[in-house]
């Protein structure tokens, strides 16, 4: 059933896909659903985060065609597609983003300028799910909240069809996801359980900033039971190694706590267009992302669907 699903990971940067439901795609990639990634920018305004890269000439040079080749290495990892969406990285600001973003990156492009290759990406790939983040980008970053304006611009277009007809037929996105891998809800509560637990936690920093800052009410709707692919998700991050230092910060000891206190990955139920009678501020409530989904044959995804396909493979490989 797998093999006729289709997913479309919509991300502001290379390494993004890799830290956010990078677990998910390759679980569904390895049951033979198909995950496009689309990264609306080159990462161009990143800079060199990992002190092994900081005297690269490759990286001096020409670090887009550096973070190029490093978006390539990932999706082969994940077992995923990718697509370029072609604009330019606003960078990170630390002051007012209106201000002091400069013209002619992304998040100056106004968003129905910004969904039209999105819809034509949607329209072509035909998702049957997408995921993306919410309306605060998951993080402060202007990319990331400008991602998520300009996907639900795209869904609701994609949609329609009065709209830009040259950019192929109309397609109905079923379901809408917010990555909330990066939630403050869950780093809370692995916080809190390592605490319970009498073990000292290196995540209290992290736990302190989410609570000084304006935040959402946060739903995980959706838990995708995905520690067998957490090393699969780590050497897709590793593999942008302009980005990540192995031997530090959040994506060493934190990310493997997690991945033993928490394995899982969750998103939040934005958008259901599948008849269901589901409270998406319910947490917890799926197990799959593409539940009550309608393939084109007409059949519908079980609740239980996932988690038979994974026994299946589980008894092939036995």
């Amino acid at each position: 059933m797998y093999s006729g699903l289709r997913l479309l990971a919509v991300h502001a940067h290379p390494d993004d896909e890799s830290s956010k439901g990078a677990a998910t795609t390759a679980l569904y990639t390895s049951l033979g659903a198909r995950v496009l990634i689309a990264t609306m920018t080159g990462g161009e305004a990143g800079d060199i985060l990992n002190p092994a890269l900081a005297d690269s000439p490759a990286a001096e040079r020409d670090i887009a065609e550096l973070r190029r080749r490093e978006m390539a290495t990932a999706a082969s990892i994940l077992g995923a597609e990718h697509q370029w969406v072609g604009f330019v990285d606003s960078g990170l600001p630390e002051g007012d983003f209106e201000t002091q973003v400069p013209h002619g990156c992304f998040y100056r492009v106004p968003a129905h300028v910004a969904a039209r290759p999105l819809v034509n990406i949607i329209r072509r790939f035909k998702p049957h799910v997408i995921t993306t983040y919410d309306e605060l980008g998951g993080y402060p970053h202007p990319d990331h909240i400008h991602t998520h304006t300009v996907t639900m611009e795209a869904v609701r277009a994609a949609a329609d069809q009065t709209e830009l007809p040259e950019l192929g037929e109309p397609w109905n996105v079923q379901k809408v996801y917010y990555n909330q891998d990066l939630s403050p809800a869950k780093w809370m509560r692995v916080h809190a359980l390592l605490e319970e637990k009498g073990l000292e936690s290196p995540l209290e920093g992290m736990v302190k900033k989410y609570q000084e800052r304006p935040g959402r009410e946060t739903w995980l709707t959706a838990r995708i039971e995905s520690q067998e692919f957490m090393d699969t998700a780590r050497r897709a991050l590793l593999a942008h190694a302009t980005q990540i230092d192995p031997n530090a910060g959040f994506f060493s000891d934190i990310r493997k706590l997690a991945s033993e206190y928490w394995p899982t990955e969750e998103f939040e139920l934005a958008v259901d267009n599948t008849g269901r009678d589901l409270d998406p501020r319910t947490d917890f409530a799926e197990s799959d992302l593409f539940a009550g989904v309608t393939l084109e044959d007409g059949t519908v995804v079980g609740d239980d669907e996932l988690k038979k396909a994974c026994a299946q493979r589980s008894g092939e490989q036995s």
